[in-house]
């Protein structure tokens, strides 16, 4: 350190004397730059001066002359002393480049010049020429020298051993754990306390009022309900995570796996379902996980609609998808085939109520309640034709069929009247179920209350008018029909004029529909193919599986749904299937792919069956059952002969 001193108080001296001598640099200058400028003034009087200036030089010299040849003559040796102290002399002179006004005289030393001698002197004039001058100062400061010193930077005694013992550092160091854990406990407790107070702060900013608001405003519940259906779909999705592949064994594989259905879910809330009775289901053509259902008046509850109709999500167990709301009650329901967003009802009144899933429970549209349309309640809903030529066909107790455009139900687009000359007591037809063969728009088939099934046609045509053919009558019902639906068209053999109808009377009957260029002239009773009477109740629904030829279901008021094969046998089901607590079984819907079937009951639930590998139909299927169709119709033709 000391030796550290001794180098600053160096370096500040250096510079001190750095700074003097700057200084006096700059004084020098200022002084040279003043006598320059008088000099420069002297020059402009010297022209007038100039004689008086060359006879003293010459007085000068003559002087030095004399004074030089005196010495000379003084001593023997003088000769190189005066020379030398002539030499000494006159270059101790000042200099015309030093002075710039005194001019140099040159001094003869000629060894002939004695002491007795008079001197011969040579005076030659000199002209001073004057010249103006600048001089320029530079500072450059001394090249600095740079001195590093190492040293070690520990203090002494660092590296000894520490004099505290092995259990004195273990408690030192759990004292400062100890103490580091109470900081951060303290922080943590501060941290929660905060938040504590922001949250008490944000619950007092708001009022009750002002929480009661927000809780029921429409966005907030719109929010909720669409956020909690979300999280239930996920909630509720079965996937067995657990499953092991590796086994290659399924464990349901046995011999009776292929003769059972399998029950999926059911359907049923506590609001919407309870004290009501399904009336009708249908599955969305769109997408395959919506089904809805249609319901009457709850008795128990008068402030609520009489009518609802209710879609239903698989993924989605705990409550509906969506709640439609009518002033009456929904006998009928269909999603539309070519509007996927469109929900049609046929009501008790008469009414016919379009309802869009993107709007809200009530109606978008639906018809008025006047004689332009139904004033009786709608039993059947079909939607036929194409996606851009479709009409909505509507069949009523009224003894009408109308047809109607979706985007404007105020008035029919036809108006057909139903009536028959030999019906009793009265000749309008009163109509329970509609049916129209595949890629059939014009010819249809309507079931009644009577038990009766009679053709009809919308247009008039060659040798036929609109309405229903008097003469061809299919009897064999002895109650009223419930269910009527015709063979779908798919698969290499044509069974679209084949049909099914469900009775009050216990029974299923399977019928071939006369041809329509075929019409009789005189009246003429069209008895049924074949009889099923298995069922020991109303039988209220049956329906085609749209997958395989040979395969249909019934359900009955016992709670039995049946299914028949008519390629394995025709006296029992297939299979028969109790469902839920016994009650009886209103209304049957298959999937679009034959998989599913969804089940509407008396008491409000809706049941969901996977058919599974039943739906499945063998190459041989198609030509087997045209096989037995055939031997069904040569015994009908052999019981009328």
């Amino acid at each position: 350190m000391d030796r550290r001193k001794e180098e600053l108080e160096k370096k500040r001296q250096k510079l001190a004397e750095l700074r003097r001598a700057r200084e006096e640099r700059k004084a020098i200058l200022e002084s040279q730059s003043t006598q320059t400028h008088s000099s420069t003034t002297t020059t402009t009087s010297s022209s007038s001066a100039g004689r008086d200036r060359r006879a003293i030089d010459d007085l000068v010299a003559l002087v030095l002359g004399e004074r030089s040849s005196t010495s000379s003559n003084a001593t023997g040796a003088g000769s190189d002393r005066g020379s030398d102290t002539g030499s000494d002399f006159t270059s101790s002179r000042p200099t015309s480049g030093n002075y710039g006004s005194i001019p140099s005289t040159p001094v003869s030393n000629d060894p002939r010049l004695s002491v007795g001698s008079q001197p011969i002197i040579h005076t030659p004039t000199y002209v001073a020429e004057l010249t103006e001058t600048q001089a320029f100062i530079a500072d450059i400061p001394p090249l600095e020298h740079v001195v590093y010193s190492k040293e070690i930077q520990t203090s002494e005694g660092s590296f000894d051993v520490p004099q505290l013992s092995e259990e004195e550092i273990r408690q030192q160091i759990m004292e400062e754990l100890e103490i580091k854990e109470k900081q951060k406990q303290a922080q943590l407790e501060e941290e929660r306390k905060r938040a504590e107070q922001e949250k008490a702060e944000e619950y007092q900013d708001l009022t009750e009022e002002e929480r009661k608001l927000i809780l029921g405003a429409p966005e907030f519940l719109d929010f909720v309900d669409n956020s909690s259906k979300m999280v239930e779909r996920a909630l509720n999705e079965k996937y067995d995570f657990m499953k092991d592949y590796t086994l290659g064994v399924d464990i349901e594989n046995d011999e009776s796996s292929g003769k059972r259905v399998k029950y999926v879910c059911e359907f049923w809330d506590e609001r919407w379902s309870k004290n009501r009775s399904v009336t009708d289901v249908d599955w969305s053509s769109k997408y395959p996980e919506l089904l809805v259902s249609s319901y009457n008046k709850n008795p128990m509850a008068p402030n609520e609609p009489d009518g609802v109709a209710l879609v239903w999500n698989l993924h989605l167990l705990e409550r509906p998808e969506f709640i439609f709301h009518s002033q009456s009650d929904v006998l009928s329901v269909r999603f539309s085939k070519f509007h996927p967003n469109y929900v049609i009802g046929g009501t008790y009144s008469g009414q016919i109520v379009l309802w869009d899933t993107r709007a809200k429970s009530l109606p978008v549209l639906k018809t008025p309640l006047s004689a332009g349309g139904h004033t009786h309640p709608v039993y059947s809903l079909q939607m036929v034709g194409t996606q851009n030529a479709h009409n909505l066909i509507s069949g009523s107790t009224d003894g009408f069929i109308c047809s109607w455009q979706l985007d404007m139900l105020a008035q029919p687009q036809d108006y057909l009247e139903l009536q028959h000359a030999a019906h009793n007591k009265t000749e309008e037809v009163s109509v329970t179920t509609v049916g129209f063969p595949d890629n059939e728009t014009t010819t249809f088939w309507v079931g009644t209350e009577e038990g009766n099934v009679y053709q009809a046609s919308r247009y008039d045509s060659a040798g036929s008018k609109a309405g229903i053919n008097q003469y061809d009558t299919y009897r064999g019902h002895y109650g009223a029909i419930t269910g009527l639906q015709f063979h779908p068209l798919s698969g290499p053999v044509d069974f679209s004029d084949l049909f099914l109808t469900s009775s009050v009377d216990w029974t299923v009957k399977l019928w071939r529909a006369k041809s329509a260029s075929k019409s009789s002239t005189q009246a003429t009773p069209i008895a049924p193919l074949y009889s099923f009477e298995h069922s020991d109740d109303y039988v209220y629904d049956v329906k085609w599986s749209p997958s395989h030829p040979a395969l249909f279901g019934s359900v009955d008021g016992n709670g039995q749904f049946d299914l028949w094969d008519l390629n394995a046998n025709t006296e029992e089901p297939f299979v028969s299937t109790p469902v839920g607590s016994g009650k009886a079984l209103n209304k049957l819907a298959w999937d679009k792919e034959g998989r599913k079937t969804a089940i509407g009951a008396s008491d409000g639930r809706v049941y969901v069956y996977d058919i599974g590998e039943i739906a499945r139909p063998k190459a041989d299927d198609w030509h087997l059952l045209q096989k037995n169709i055939s031997e069904m119709i040569s015994n009908q033709e052999n019981l009328t002969k």
